[in-house]
């Protein structure tokens, strides 16, 4: 049988990388979000690009999402950074955390990658957009699915 996005991490590894969300905004403007879906038509760049503005993410007042992409099928993943963090980060800071993910992946440690690569962003968007009084949680901090009607609220 084969494993549907929503399913594809457990409930405790769900709410782990919900926590990292959590944890990782707190101190920072910006938004993180993780999607997971089965399958992907094309190249998994785009489909990123494509899901980061579906999901609202390019609507941040600072332009600071980062969205963290998997496609189970295929395996492959990408990290998407709106243009106001990717103008602040070092010229290769996606890549060596996509490196840092890569690595848990390869030993089949998806939910502790996610949550690395989370407190990554996390610190980095800090330095540039540290976290204001009168900063909001402008996304939702739950995973999102393709296979799911909703995010079910952890």
């Amino acid at each position: 049988m084969e494993v549907k996005a929503s399913t594809f991490l457990t409930r405790e590894q769900q709410l782990q990388i919900r926590d990292a969300i959590k944890e990782a905004e707190g101190e920072t403007s910006g938004e993180i979000r993780v999607h997971i879906e089965n399958s992907l038509t094309g190249n998994v760049l785009d489909r990123a690009a494509w899901i980061f503005n579906k999901i609202g993410m390019h609507a941040t007042d600072n332009r600071n999402g980062v969205l963290f992409y998997l496609t189970l099928r295929s395996k492959e993943f990408a990290i998407i950074g709106d243009g106001g963090i990717n103008a602040k980060v070092p010229e290769n800071f996606w890549d060596e955390t996509r490196k840092v993910i890569q690595e848990y992946f390869k030993k089949g440690e998806y939910a502790a990658g996610l949550v690395e690569g989370i407190l990554m962003a996390g610190r980095e968007l800090k330095l540039h957009f540290p976290h204001k009084k009168e900063d909001t949680n402008e996304l939702p901090d739950e995973i999102s699915f393709d296979d799911a009607e909703h995010t079910e609220k952890l």
